[in-house]
């Protein structure tokens, strides 16, 4: 039985938490565990971590190591402690900035590798022809969010949170826009079905 627990608040975040990484591509006791470290009022050892969340301590180790390869825990010493401590980064405009990085690094990089090894072939029928274009059209619209996610990663924290809060403006001033200068975009024609 634990010493320590978590209060309902804290133990309702860090089960949704572990539930929606699941959804995200991360183990659930990960997720908990980051969720417990991201809220916790100080760094945390590994017993520590076990002990509150219930886990063994084997697999906090392993989920602690996943977590230091995607950068969202840092490690802490402590004067006089020979266990090594973990604490999120303070800033939660850093850690959505290093999760899109890895994401960006682990998932979306190959993708784009691929998609442009594929346009370098030729295609030899009408099919691939057509495959390609598809091809060249993901391409396209991924580099092109890439290079707008390298912009908006260039900004000031607090810049960036002014540019989201913006939302249906930027469209409605975009709109204007297109009626003073009479350039609405292109509209693609539906498919012939």
């Amino acid at each position: 039985m634990p010493t320590a627990t978590l209060p309902p608040l804290s133990r309702q975040f860090v089960a949704h938490f572990g539930e929606m990484g699941s959804k995200w591509g991360i183990n659930r006791t990960v997720g908990q565990i980051y969720a417990l470290i991201f809220i916790s009022e100080r760094a945390l050892n590994a017993d520590e971590i076990a002990e509150l969340l219930e886990f063994s301590r084997s697999n906090v180790s392993m989920g602690l190591k996943e977590l230091q390869a995607w950068r969202l825990v840092q490690l802490r010493h402590q004067p006089g402690d020979r266990r090594e401590y973990f604490e999120a980064p303070a800033d939660v405009w850093e850690i959505f900035r290093v999760l899109a990085e890895e994401r960006r690094r682990r998932e979306i990089e190959p993708t784009l590798s691929m998609l442009r090894n594929a346009l370098l072939e030729s295609p030899a029928s009408d099919a691939e022809r057509h495959a390609q274009e598809r091809m060249r059209e993901m391409h396209d619209l991924i580099d092109r969010l890439m290079k707008w996610f390298d912009d908006v990663q260039r900004l000031a924290p607090e810049t960036a949170m002014q540019l989201m809060g913006m939302g249906a403006t930027v469209t409605k001033v975009l709109s204007l826009k297109d009626r003073i200068t009479g350039s609405a975009p292109k509209k693609k024609k539906p498919a012939a079905g």
